[in-house]
Formats: structure tokens, sequence, C-alpha cells
């Protein structure tokens, strides 16, 4: 029921017009989540985490609400398109917009956990049980790309200028911290968490390009992040059983031993994260660097470009731990058909996807041109 709580938020958040509707939408989603991560009442760990993303969210919801306080002072309406049409008349360095601005983009940098607004990531995708932890890394960052794209294009694309620099600080900052500290990590959900900041580094790029080819990136890219974050949650799933979370990367060693076929789906996972070709994550990289090297932002590209290869090493530490470590658990993998027959479609789908990528890179392009 949470679940369904979470997913009538996102769903309020990606078809809201007005800030209030848009505010309930996200207060709906996350009202949910801190729920489901406190759900194993008798672990100290998830209630730590639902309380640490609970107080911080409370913060960035208040920082969030004062922001559209500032822009409802200033256009005198709360209807995205209504203070679009407001701000087109006004001059873009007016102070009350300006610092209105700023506390909408700390809310949104919060929400889908870009640096230096990540705290509540590791310890929340830690704690939270992992079924969980696969639904807050999947399903609400595709309702986070529907929240940038109402506050920010349909709603402030007149001060372009001011929130473009803003995203290309958190981007940086992102992919930098996130894969540098992800390598430090002996924990595999922790290092997704990490790995998580990072891609939302990658993510920034498209919207900061203020084009619509970029929206349409970042689009893709969310969607390819939330098949592959389904995957790397699933395999945890897969290979945990009654007592026992494989949640560490030594749990990972000689997989290739027990079953070559999960080593396999694995492999394939990192790859994709890694965006090595001939992954669908490959193609998605590609694209939001594209995007930024469109609008003349080179460096930003060469930075991108220069994070993913530093975040390729802890990828294949754990193809390496896989394939080249002996196993430490003999232990059969016992798993329903159905969670195999699933996971295993799910990291397919990251190569078999390929020869479609551009007809489903066009639909995300019509549906950023659809956009009112």
């Amino acid at each position: 029921m949470l679940g369904l709580f979470g997913v009538v938020g996102m769903m309020v958040m990606a078809s809201a017009s007005h800030f209030l509707t848009l505010y309930l939408g996200l207060e709906l989603l996350s009202l949910s989540l801190y729920a489901m991560i406190a759900f194993q009442r008798d672990s100290g760990t998830a209630t730590e985490a639902a309380m640490k993303y609970f107080v911080l969210g409370a913060i960035a919801s208040g920082m969030l609400l004062y922001g559209m306080s500032m822009l409802y002072g200033a256009t005198g309406s709360l209807e995205i398109a209504a203070v679009a049409k407001a701000i087109a008349k006004m001059s873009p360095d007016n102070i009350i917009l300006i610092f209105g601005l700023v506390f909408v983009i700390c809310g949104l940098a919060f929400k889908v956990g870009a640096v230096p607004f990540h705290m509540w990531v590791p310890d929340v995708y830690h704690g939270a049980p992992t079924a969980v932890a696969l639904y807050i890394g999947t399903a609400p960052k595709l309702a986070a790309f529907a929240l940038f794209l109402r506050l920010l294009v349909s709603g402030l694309e007149p001060l372009a200028g001011s929130w473009q620099s803003m995203l290309m600080i958190l981007a940086v900052l992102s992919m930098a911290i996130g894969n540098l500290i992800a390598i430090a990590q002996d924990n595999i959900k922790r290092m997704l968490a990490y790995s998580s900041i990072s891609h939302m580094g990658f993510f920034l790029l498209g919207i900061l390009s203020v084009e619509p080819n970029g929206y349409s990136s970042s689009l893709f890219y969310i969607l390819v992040y939330a098949v592959m974050s389904a995957g790397a949650f699933g395999m945890i799933i897969l290979l945990s059983r009654a007592g026992f979370e494989a949640e560490r990367l030594e749990d990972f060693k000689g997989l290739n031993q027990r079953s070559p076929w999960h080593a396999l789906l694995m492999m394939l996972l990192m790859l994709s994260m890694a965006g090595v070709p001939p992954t669908v994550g490959f193609y998605a990289k590609l694209l939001v660097i594209q995007s930024v090297i469109k609008v003349a932002m080179v460096p930003l590209a060469v930075a991108a470009v220069l994070f993913a290869v530093i975040g390729a090493y802890y990828y294949l530490r754990v193809i390496k731990l896989m394939y080249f470590d002996d196993a430490t658990e003999q232990a059969p993998i016992r798993a329903g058909r159905d969670v195999q027959v699933l996971i295993s479609v799910n990291a397919l789908l990251l190569i078999g996807i390929m020869p479609w990528a551009g007809a489903i890179m066009e639909l995300c392009r019509q549906a950023i041109l659809t956009l009112p």
C-alpha cells in the first residue's frame, strides 16, 4: 500500500501544473518512503536511516516551500505557466527571484541526492530493506526528472542563465565525490548509493544544457539508470536468503563458480553502469555528454568522461571478485523461477534494446516536445 501511495505521489508530481500540487505529490511520495525504510522496526540500522532521511527531508521540503513562497511573492501566482510568463517580463537579476531559485534548487538537489545534499543516500540505501532500496533507487528518480522539468523548464526557464551555472556545480561535485567515495566502499549497497550520486551528476548534464535535445537525453539516461539499478538490487535480493543479506562485496566472491549465469547477469549490469559498450549504459552516457558539447561546454564534457573512467574501477572490481576470486560461500542459490526470469530479462535488456535505442530516444524527444 505504501508503495502504491508513493506511485500516486509520483504521478501527481509528473502531471502537476501548480506549485502546491507539485509539493503535495512530492510529500506523498516522501512520507511513503520514510515509512517503508523504517518498516523493519527491530532493525536499529533501518530506524536510524529513516530518522536521518525524515529530518533531512523535512529541511529540504522547507527549503523548497520557502523558495516557492519567494517566487509567489515576486510573481503573484503559484500556477507554473503564469509564473513563467511573469518572470519573462521581469529582470533576470531580480534579487527575490534569485533567492527563490536558490532555495528551489537546494530542495531539488536533495530529492535526487546530488552533492552537497547527498548525506542521506548511503545511509538510506544501507539501512533500508533491499526491496525498499530497489524502490528508492528506481521509480523516484523518474519522478525527480518530472520535478526538474516542471519547476526549472516549464516554470523557471526565463532564469536559465542562473540555474544553469548552479546545476553545473552540482553535476561536477556529484560525479567527483560519488565516484571517488564509491571506491572505498566494501558494502555493495553503499557502493550503489555513491554510484547513484555520480549517475545523478550525469543526469544533470542533460538538464543544464537548456535545450530540448538535452532534456530528452536526461530522460533516456534516467530510464536506463532505473533499469540498471533495479537489476543490481535484484541481484542482491537473489543472492540473499533467510537470515542473510548478500550486501558485502565479498559475498560476490567466486559467484562464477557457484552460478555462471548469475555472474554473467551481474557482469552485464556492472558494465552498463560503468558505461562500457555495447551496453545501453554507454549510449546513455554518450547522449548526455553530447548534449553539453552541443552547447559548447567542452570542459564539462571532458570532466564527465574523466569521472566515468574513475567510476569504472569499482564496477570492474565486482567483476574481478566474481570471476577471479575463490568462493567463500558454497551454498546453492535458491530463488523462485519468477525472480530469476525477471532479473535475467532485466540484465539482458541492457544489451537487447541497443538496436532500438534510437527509437526509444526519439520517443523521449517527442515526450519533451509535447510539454506545455
